[in-house]
């Protein structure tokens, strides 16, 4: 998979502001490939200018039209690209610093509309709102702009767009306020949510924002095992979940559950669950 943040802030050419570890962009999208993995250490916002594109998490599936807009928590996707028109989107990604930053300041000034139970999602559609729409007619403006704007104004603007978020959308809100109590992101819901995707545990302690001896470390404290052993078995189990509970061919199925060698899918299958995956299937129609 690619690592999308780190090609929005090293290799491609597109206007973009950076301030520290936060990147914000007016984005073209130059990728040929129909279809493709990415992921990111940030949280980061997509509001489309134009064309299409579909992002797919383990969680659901949202195909953005132009004026449309969707938070994407930090971790792996696969994009559908259609050519029919030009991509072209405001990208924002940012970091937790600055999340927990602002939500800081915003909570202890006013009371934050969010909902009483956290609701764990890969992804929320923001919904349209004149404010938002606002935001994103100023920023256009400094990216089209011959100046960057001061680091300052920057950070303003920033703060700007997560203070909209949160008058906008409890969901967003109570996210921020869970983040803002912890010192590093939850290595269980980072697991849950990404380990159907053909990621390396680099990825996954990128992701985690740790360095890769202590994600293996943090990873054993919690998990009982090594991140190789615990991420087989819960996609093998995803896999039966998938086999049970749609019409999807094997060679589907072990894409879906993050591997890429059909060989190997169906042995380890038959290994941890008793039957080859179509015997599998078979004994549950049957049944």
């Amino acid at each position: 998979m690619l690592n999308f943040y780190k090609i929005v802030k090293e290799n491609l050419s597109f206007n973009r502001f950076e301030f520290k570890e936060t990147v914000c962009l007016e984005y073209t999208c130059p990728l040929e490939a129909e279809q493709i993995g990415i992921f990111s250490k940030n949280d980061y916002l997509v509001h489309v200018l134009s064309g299409k594109k579909t992002y797919k998490t383990l969680h659901g599936e949202w195909t953005l039209l132009p004026g449309q807009t969707l938070y994407l928590k930090k971790g792996a996707e696969v994009i559908h690209q259609y050519f029919d028109d030009e991509y072209c989107m405001l990208g924002f990604f940012i970091t937790d610093d600055l999340i927990r930053e602002t939500y800081k300041e915003v909570s202890r000034q006013t009371n934050l509309n969010l909902r009483k139970e956290a609701v764990e999602f890969t992804a929320a559609e923001v919904q349209p709102s004149s404010f938002l729409e606002g935001y994103f007619h100023s920023m256009l403006t400094y990216f089209r702009g011959e100046n960057r704007p001061p680091d300052h104004i920057l950070v303003l603007k920033l703060k700007e767009l997560l203070i909209t978020l949160m008058n906008c959308d409890p969901v967003l809100t109570a996210y921020f306020k869970i983040l803002a109590a912890a010192d590093k992101p939850s290595l269980q819901q980072i697991m849950e949510n990404n380990f159907c995707f053909n990621l390396r545990l680099e990825d996954y302690a990128e992701i985690s924002h740790r360095s890769l001896s202590t994600f293996k470390r943090d990873f054993q404290e919690q998990f009982g095992e090594s991140p190789g052993k615990w991420i087989l078995k819960r996609r093998i189990h995803h896999a039966a979940n998938i086999i049970a509970n749609s019409n999807l061919s094997v060679s589907q199925v072990a894409y879906e559950s993050g591997f890429e060698d059909l060989s190997h899918f169906s042995r380890v299958f038959k290994k941890m669950i008793g039957a080859n995956p179509t015997d599998y299937k078979k004994s549950i129609t049957s049944a």
